[in-house]
């Protein structure tokens, strides 16, 4: 069971990499001043949590990266829908944000297997 496991964790680490370099590439040639700092940011703090999940740092932690990421899909999904009140016209859907909501939603499933499976090893 460690050893698959550990799968997870590593799988998690690189579905949150990828998506943050593909926000990090999306965010760089913005002219939109604030999806630039979303994007930044966002990218950053994705590839951070990276260091969370291959060094096991615990159940709190991945749980602010799973926050975390639900918070951006459902920014992508809302800004998506004509009329938002985010920005009040509807979003394209390209090819770089349907693969980066791949691989956030990817990183959700994951880590809530994590967090559930290290609950049942814990009991």
């Amino acid at each position: 069971m460690p050893d698959k496991l550990n799968i997870l964790f590593y799988t998690a680490g690189a579905t949150t990499g990828i998506a943050g370099i593909i926000h990090l590439i999306m965010g760089i040639p913005s002219n939109n001043q604030n999806s630039q700092i979303l994007f930044v940011v966002g990218g950053i703090m994705q590839i951070f949590w990276v260091i969370p999940l291959i060094r096991k740092w615990g159940t709190l932690w991945y749980s602010i990266g799973l926050g975390g990421t639900i918070i951006f899909i459902l920014i992508w999904v809302i800004t998506r829908i004509p009329e938002n009140f985010i920005t009040g016209r509807g979003g394209r859907i390209s090819d770089n944000g349907i693969i980066t909501e791949v691989f956030q939603i990817a990183f959700v499933g994951i880590v809530i297997a994590i967090i559930v499976l290290g609950a049942r090893k814990s009991i």
